[in-house]
């Protein structure tokens, strides 16, 4: 049965491969004027969100204070 789906499935991604076949074609490996721009904004985006993310966990979840340490009996008694 398992067989018979993946043929199935097979058999329709032949069918849509018209589309898929442009990916392929060399204008998606064209640089053009807006190429640095895209790398920019790229990098841009991969740079700064885990600076953002950083600062909303830190606005979320605020340091937590250290427990104040136990008194001893030695200082109990003075």
């Amino acid at each position: 049965m398992k067989r018979v789906f993946a043929a199935l499935g097979f058999a329709l991604m032949l069918l849509h491969a018209a589309p898929g076949a442009a990916i392929d074609s060399y204008r998606y490996l064209h640089v053009s004027i807006e190429t640095p721009w895209m790398i920019f904004l790229f990098l841009l985006v991969a740079v700064f969100v885990p600076f953002v993310l950083m600062l909303v966990l830190m606005w979320r979840r605020p340091k937590q204070e250290a427990p104040a340490a136990p008194k001893s009996d030695a200082a109990a008694d003075e």
